[in-house]
């Protein structure tokens, strides 16, 4: 199904009304929840001839961390807007990473591609880049959080995994793509994706191309999507995956009767409900089950049978109805 571009230019226009409440990553304090320890800094992205030094989130598990998952919020929401998902991903025993980027900015160093954003997001990129990251920016910054919540002398994990939700879907697309090609050390320690509700951008072929690359490989990837309506760009994001993976039997999901927001869970707020509807409790648990199900199975290299067609999980909530079987569109 192709875009309907007056569903597309109605995205910004939601964004907007996100942004009016949005949780700023300012608010997002050092805190402790079920075994889960988190700490705020920033870190350092270079743009244009400026280096940004974006807000950053870092959550920990209670014990030694089972891999790195860098967590991406959308378009002109927050990373404390992920506050609820990062906690279910820590607890799972992993540390992750939830930077605040730009949305608007004039030099193009923005989230989603409104202008030319691939320098920008080839520099976050370079975060990744490298056989064990020890020596970037987003290294640094694991450093001085660790150090605030008493991790000093712990280094980052080697396995990484990528999760996006909205825009940040197809950045870390585009950022996975991007170290296929410009890093391998780097690509061969990313082990899956997990996209949330991705939407692609209303210039360019982000998604698109990053997606052609990526299919070349065996690197897992899964989405879990809401229905097509104009929040999440009539399901741009989804619908490119599928076109990408066209004989795929198996991607992900689609919650029958989702939000866009479904993945901010309890860390959303008023502005979004109102743009894009009211998360049901049935959707958010689900979404964080299956996220966190899938990226363990990626990060570890396993199957875990309940999280996908025929397990008991998967096929309860196929009869429950809240969810659908997603697969490539040739298959």
């Amino acid at each position: 199904m192709r875009v309907l571009s007056r569903l597309r230019i109605l995205v910004p226009a939601i964004a907007v009304a996100l942004s009016a409440l949005a949780v700023p990553a300012s608010a997002q304090a050092d805190t402790a929840s079920a075994g889960v320890t988190s700490a705020s800094t920033d870190v350092d992205v270079s743009c244009a001839a400026f280096t940004y030094h974006p807000d950053a989130d870092w959550y920990f598990p209670s014990g030694t961390a089972k891999g790195l998952i860098w967590l991406q919020h959308g378009f002109v929401r927050s990373g404390a807007n992920m506050a609820d998902l990062a906690n279910h991903y820590a607890a799972a025993g992993y540390v992750v990473f939830v930077p605040t980027l730009p949305s608007a900015d004039i030099f193009g160093c923005t989230l989603q591609n409104i202008g030319n954003n691939k320098p920008f997001l080839n520099n976050v990129a370079t975060l990744f880049s490298g056989a064990d990251g020890s020596a970037s920016a987003l290294a640094a910054s694991y450093r001085r959080a660790a150090a605030k919540v008493g991790r000093t002398g712990t280094s980052l994990p080697t396995s990484v995994l990528f999760s996006g939700h909205s825009a940040g879907g197809e950045a870390v697309e585009y950022v996975a793509e991007r170290l296929r090609v410009t890093s391998p050390a780097a690509f061969a320690r990313l082990k899956g994706l997990v996209l949330l509700d991705p939407v692609t951008s209303v210039i360019g072929k982000n998604s698109a191309d990053s997606l052609a690359g990526l299919s070349t490989t065996s690197l897992p990837v899964r989405v879990i999507a809401s229905p097509p309506y104009a929040c999440n760009s009539n399901a741009a994001g989804t619908t490119v995956l599928r076109d990408a993976y066209p004989a795929a039997p198996f991607l992900g999901v689609e919650l029958t009767t989702g939000s866009h927001v479904d993945s901010e869970g309890a860390s959303s707020d008023g502005a979004a409900s109102l743009a894009c509807g009211t998360s049901q409790a049935k959707n958010i648990t689900a979404l964080q089950t299956l996220a966190v199900g899938w990226a363990s199975d990626a990060l570890s290299g396993t199957t875990t049978a309940t999280y996908y067609p025929g397990g008991s999980y998967y096929q309860s909530l196929i009869t429950a109805g809240t969810t659908e079987t997603l697969a490539g569109n040739g298959s």
